[in-house]
């Protein structure tokens, strides 16, 4: 039986701005994490070797937003990461945590080691929670609801290979636990300002899933080109340099919308990577918070059952307070005029090397939502979503 949910338009208030898609599922949302991303991780001088995850829930936390809500994450065993991964790329991860040595032949086979996806003590427990996350928080979306799953998002993983800060792709067992339980149209979208590329590659040739991704142009891994449909189960938008909030919209409402109320999917998984927002330091995409968090519900709510993830974000002050809002968003709860003192100082004790003083806005130690970012829309936006929308 199918369960319902409803898109209410114009109509849910997010404290100070209109939410185009209302979030409102049978069941209530809830948010699985795990105390594993408090431990040191990525060693020195690595874009992802800042607080991120702990900080959002953190914030969250401070706000009254957790309780009751959260559902522990279990950790991946090797039957279920050999699913998607070769079984000599998770016995390579296992054994490399363990010895703390990568083989020159493993960093060759395996992308394991360097300085893109280092090695570091409890490695693989941390990859293989971020997969057991994200294949219960589709379980748990089976219900009815959206399950939130911020350590999510490794989508550049591959099946034999670390690649791009990803030692596993969990956004790929999320898909796999919806389909497990039968459903044969699922929706990914990607959202992060670089390409979902491994999720793409890994449902090419499924036709039960679509995969849409916005990403910014000529960034890294330099794939998802806006003609690049693979089998005709892709989209992509490969967005200009400094996007703004109007440019944003447009494509949500007017391309990936459009698309995703054309496959009709039964369940959604969402990648919100926080490096689209103005700051930060991998990207120079240019669109705020809220921009962000009404692309995340104008996605979710074409279906009756959401999984939504965490992905990339390498300023840590905007993606902590995107990512709580975030929650605040899914749970229901509206944003404060103003954060509290434990998170003021929460976001004061951040520091981040890619971040210049210069640039930090002080509005991130006591706001959780953004000013709007508006401006004029490029032809070549309108372009790219009247592509997007072809059959």
């Amino acid at each position: 039986m199918e369960i319902c949910c409803t898109a209410v338009e114009a109509s849910a208030r997010t404290g100070r701005e209109d939410l185009k898609y209302r979030v409102k599922f049978l069941n209530e949302s809830v948010v699985v994490a795990s105390d594993v991303y408090r431990r040191a991780a990525y060693g020195r001088n690595h874009p992802l070797a800042i607080p991120r995850v702990e900080t959002a829930l953190d914030l969250a936390g401070d706000l009254g937003w957790l309780s009751g809500r959260g559902r522990p994450s279990p950790i991946a065993d090797c039957d279920l990461l050999t699913r998607f991964h070769t079984p000599a790329w998770v016995s390579a991860l296992a054994e490399a945590d363990r010895s703390g040595v990568v083989a020159p032949e493993i960093r060759a086979r395996h992308g394991l080691g360097g300085m893109e996806n280092p090695l570091f003590r409890g490695v693989f427990e941390r990859a293989a929670t971020s997969v057991g996350g994200s294949f219960e928080a589709a379980r748990l979306a089976l219900d009815g609801r959206v399950a939130y799953h911020p350590a999510g998002g490794t989508h550049h993983g591959r099946p034999d290979r670390a690649a791009g800060f990803c030692y596993f792709n969990d956004p790929v067992f999320a898909l796999l636990g919806l389909l497990d339980a039968g459903l044969d149209r699922v929706a990914y979208v990607d959202f992060d300002a670089h390409h979902g590329d491994g999720v793409e590659d890994a449902f090419a040739s499924d036709p039960r899933v679509l995969t849409v991704s916005i990403h910014e142009a000529g960034r890294w891994p330099g794939s998802g080109a806006l003609d690049d449909r693979r089998e005709g189960g892709a989209r992509n938008l490969p967005v200009p340099r400094r996007l703004n909030d109007s440019e944003w919209d447009l494509l949500i409402d007017e391309a990936v919308r459009p698309v995703l109320e054309r496959f009709d999917p039964q369940a959604v998984v969402v990648t919100c990577g926080a490096d689209a927002l103005a700051g930060d330091p991998l990207s120079t995409m240019e669109i705020s918070n809220r921009a962000l968090w009404r692309a995340v519900t104008a996605a979710i709510t074409v279906a009756p059952r959401a999984v939504v993830l965490g992905g990339g974000g390498y300023n840590p002050w905007t993606l902590a307070r995107c990512w709580a809002g975030l929650w605040g968003v899914l749970a229901g709860f509206p944003p404060p005029e103003a954060l509290p003192e434990a998170s003021v100082a929460r976001l004061s004790a951040l520091d981040c090397d890619l971040v210049d003083e210069e640039d930090r806005d002080p509005d991130w130690l006591t706001t959780l939502v953004d000013a709007p970012r508006p401006g004029p829309i490029r032809d070549e936006i309108r372009a790219i979503a009247a592509t997007t929308r072809k059959p």
